[in-house]
Parts: structure tokens; C-alpha cells; sequence
């Protein structure tokens, strides 16, 4: 498995792979495409994809097994959608994109993160508390299809120790 920044390309995949989790944001295609836009009006995105090429991969062809997409603007991140194929779910997918993309956002001077979750989805929140993410608001009915509040949590970079 290898985790890489994502290009147009893999907007497919990634549709398909989004249509077939009730958990994650569905989008239209021309969302994603502004996810690759290079400073859209200030907004700077970064979209992660994990992709197993191994031997069971047909022809060689790379088969998405997850993608997670988060928007930079002004001095902060929005974690906007993390998606994992449920066959891959359990193998630390979701992980390695989260700490791909912290590693990323650490990095550009706009070390902290935002996110909003379904306050039900107990696997995501575990992920997010696990990876240093801190409870700090809710907001009411906020999902439809059900209706339930969303939790949100916020992500500081650790700051280097100086003397």
C-alpha cells in the first residue's frame, strides 16, 4: 500500500469510492476539481489517496483503497472528508492517510486542524482522539439523512522544544 497526493485523474475513483460509504460527504464532481485548483480564491487543497498495487491488482493497475481530502484556509485546516473502502477498513488505512496529511499541514506554517463528525461514527472519533484531536464544540442537527449533531474536533502541531 502507498500513500500519495492525488491528481484529477483519481476523481473517479474516488466518487466511487465515496457513493459506496454512508459515513462520508458526497460531493459533485466539480467539488473535487476545486480540490485541485492551485489557490482557488486562497483556498489551497490537499487531497491524499491510498492505493494497493500489489499482486491481487489486475493488470498491474492501481486499486484505490482510500483518500482523504482537507481544505487550507487563512491560518487553519478543515479535514473535510477521509474515506476507506469497508473491505480495507480494520488494516490502519484511515491512519496512515490522517498522519500523512498532519504531516503535510504541520508543515505549511497552518499547523491546526479542524473537523467536524457524525457524533454515531465511533470508529472515526476513536481514529481522531488516538491521533491527538481534542473535542471542542458540537453542532446541532448539522447531518441530515439522519438528522444527528456533528462533533468537532481540533489538531494542533506540536510545537518543537526550545531551550
Amino acid at each position: 500500500m502507498k500513500i500519495r497526493k492525488a491528481t484529477s485523474a483519481d476523481i473517479p475513483l474516488m466518487m466511487d469510492l465515496e457513493r459506496s460509504s454512508a459515513t462520508a460527504a458526497h460531493w459533485p464532481e466539480d467539488q473535487y476539481q476545486r480540490m485541485f485548483a492551485h489557490d482557488a480564491g486562497g483556498v489551497r487543497g490537499l487531497c491524499l489517496v491510498a492505493e494497493d498495487s500489489g499482486p491481487a491488482c489486475l493488470a498491474g493497475s492501481a486499486s484505490l483503497l482510500g483518500f482523504l481530502v482537507a481544505r487550507n484556509v487563512g491560518p487553519e485546516w478543515e479535514l473535510e472528508n477521509i474515506v476507506v473502502a469497508s473491505q480495507a477498513q480494520r488494516h490502519g488505512i484511515g491512519t496512515q492517510l490522517l498522519h500523512g496529511f498532519l504531516a503535510e499541514a504541520s508543515q505549511t506554517g497552518n499547523p491546526v486542524v479542524f473537523l467536524e463528525v457524525r457524533e454515531s461514527n465511533a470508529a472515526a472519533r476513536a481514529l481522531y482522539e488516538k491521533s491527538g484531536f481534542s473535542q471542542v464544540g458540537r453542532r446541532s442537527a448539522y447531518y441530515y439523512h439522519p438528522s444527528e449533531d456533528a462533533v468537532v474536533y481540533r489538531w494542533t502541531a506540536p510545537q518543537p522544544f526550545s531551550e
